[in-house]
């Protein structure tokens, strides 16, 4: 429940009361300032607040995006101001002090200490004219602008891929104001977009052409859906926690079971095994969005962040096919995902994986190669904050931080560089059974100890979660290669997927500044380097068969303990009423 305070003198002709009421407020009419203060003072704590002078002439968007959005504490628009309980204490004291006056008190509020949100209104009229001239040419204003059409277009993603750019938004930001008139919200949307997925990942895994052509078909279908999700957000400013970690949480589950659809599909078909290629992929693309986690948590707030790289970059903005053409050459999820249903319908899966390799692995090489290049030709300062989100996501373990706290090391990058790089190339060089492996993953332990003892500031220590994240995941996958028994990549894979789940899921929490995974969990599950020791020991010890076996069951422990923390983590956000995230970063 929302309540409106409508103060001062009603204006013959305003719509102004029924259109506070179509957003859904319980509107007040409080003629003068002692009235306003009673009726705010009536108003439920929990519930938000809005106080709008009776003058105000201007578009209903311009009251939604003013009034309605989640997202914010307090936010203001010329001639309206609302506060969530967040902000209710702060509210009813700048009333206090200056009276009612909607802009008046938004200044003072800022002037406390209390972030007012003002959203971008472009050619949005609001306004609260001063004299009947002014009123009539406001109002000239306001029928001259059609403000369902900006809504419309602002649904749409400022900045996205190519094809979704040109062949999804022109006609899915339709089907979103289709679903906010019929009352559908964007959780419903998603829901929606991941079992389309599953059933495409479905009709893969069944190994006929029909079956390949309807998995693509269905694929695209399940994107456009996921783009109406964020627009139907944006168009109804229906934002949400909860909805925030839907829409990234099952953007990963919708890709990866399609991928896991594909490899059943191929032995279905043909008996063919494509495992290993559906895990390197998984590897590939997860290890792609750690790079983006990384380097962007340790720039974000970074200070003198400027270089000669960024700079050519601003300046290759001026030029328009150049900024498509970079877009495109980093293969976001709707190009990725048009790519993978074509090949899916018109081919095998075995050359739908290679062509996603090649795509995947060029655009790692593009977007690597240049931030690696902005961090070298730039003196940023990171900030502690950037430092410990980098930390966290390493997801050290145990062992990782007893090493840290003993010994010190710099060249944090080189250093767990070299540890991963010696337990994948030793576990995938030495026989399968071989104690080999479990020696190199202790140094791996030691080298990732050695890799975290100090804050990662330096100019390349963002890149040392991807790399632990490759050491790690390459070393299940080859392991489970080497291991050469039916059952053992599919558990590898259902590994890697677990324990991807838990490092996105780190990326959001941290996103959405509610903070890392609790350490309990962490150590729980042994941090990056404890499972890769586990790994190797499991395959010292065992048969190739059991060694299938047991990967299955840690795969399955680990995937319950990290579900069932992060779906109570979530739930409780969202009952909590957390702010709410709404993430408009670089495509995915």
């Amino acid at each position: 429940m929302s309540t409106a305070i409508v103060t001062g003198q009603p204006v013959p002709g305003s719509s102004l009361e029924g259109d506070l009421r179509a957003l859904g407020f319980d509107v007040r009419l409080a003629p003068d300032a002692a009235d306003a203060e009673a009726a705010l003072a009536g108003v439920p704590g929990e519930q938000r607040v809005a106080v709008v002078d009776a003058g105000f002439v201007g578009h209903v968007h311009a009251l939604r995006l003013g009034l309605t959005d989640p997202r914010f504490p307090a936010s203001a628009i010329p001639g309206a101001l609302t506060a969530q309980p967040a902000a209710r204490q702060a509210l009813t004291r700048a009333v206090a002090r200056t009276g009612v006056d909607p802009d008046v008190v938004a200044k003072s509020l800022e002037a406390d200490g209390t972030d007012v949100h003002r959203p971008e209104l472009g050619e949005l009229v609001a306004a609260v004219p001063a004299d009947p001239q002014a009123r009539n040419e406001a109002r000239q204003a306001l029928a001259s602008v059609d403000d369902e059409a900006i809504r419309l277009r602002t649904a749409v993603k400022a900045r996205d891929g190519f094809f979704t750019t040109y062949c999804i938004s022109p006609y899915s930001r339709y089907i979103a104001r289709w679903c906010a008139r019929r009352g559908l919200t964007p959780n419903q949307v998603t829901t929606a977009s991941l079992l389309v997925a599953l059933i495409a990942a479905g009709c893969a895994a069944t190994g006929t052409r029909a079956g390949f052509v309807a998995a693509g078909v269905l694929l695209l279908a399940s994107f456009v859906l996921d783009c109406t999700d964020g627009q139907l957000a944006r168009y109804s400013l229906q934002y949400s926690t909860m909805g925030a970690w839907l829409d990234a949480t099952f953007d990963r589950a919708k890709e990866y079971a399609y991928y896991a659809g594909l490899a059943l599909g191929a032995a279905n078909a043909s008996g063919d095994d494509v495992w290993a290629l559906a895990l390197g992929a998984m590897v590939l693309q997860t290890g792609r969005h750690v790079i983006d986690f990384s380097f962007n948590e340790a720039n974000h707030d970074a200070e003198a962040n400027t270089s000669p790289t960024a700079s050519l970059s601003g300046k290759l903005d001026s030029v328009g096919w150049t900024v498509w053409a970079r877009r495109m050459i980093v293969l976001p999820i709707g190009e990725r995902w048009v790519l993978i249903a074509l090949f899916t319908a018109l081919t095998t899966p075995r050359i739908t994986f290679y062509m996603l390799l090649i795509g995947c692995a060029l655009a790692a090489c593009y977007t690597t190669a240049g931030r690696v290049l902005r961090s070298l030709t730039r003196r940023a300062r990171r900030t502690d904050r950037a430092a410990q989100a980098l930390r966290d996501l390493a997801d050290s373990g145990p062992l990782a931080e007893l090493i840290g706290k003993a010994l010190k090391a710099k060249a944090a990058p080189v250093v767990a560089a070299v540890g991963a790089v010696a337990v994948v190339a030793v576990s995938g060089l030495t026989d399968f059974g071989g104690a080999w492996p479990i020696v190199a993953a202790a140094v791996y332990c030691v080298t990732s100890g050695f890799a975290v003892s100090r804050p990662l500031k330096g100019a390349l220590d963002w890149l040392v979660p991807p790399i632990f994240r490759a050491g790690e995941y390459l070393t299940v996958l080859v392991l489970a290669a080497r291991a050469d028994v039916q059952g053992a990549l599919p558990a590898a894979f259902g590994l890697v997927a677990a324990v991807a789940y838990h490092h996105y899921d780190t990326v959001y929490r941290i996103r959405g500044n509610a903070g890392a995974p609790p350490h309990w969990l962490v150590r729980t599950i042994g941090g990056h380097e404890g499972r890769t020791l586990v790994v190797t020991v499991l395959a010292a010890l065992l048969t190739p068969t059991d060694f299938a076996t047991g990967l299955t069951v840690f795969a399955v422990a680990v995937a319950l303990v990290v579900l069932v923390e992060s779906i109570r983590f979530w739930v409780l956000s969202a009952r909590r009423g957390e702010p709410a995230v709404h993430d408009e970063g670089e495509p995915a």
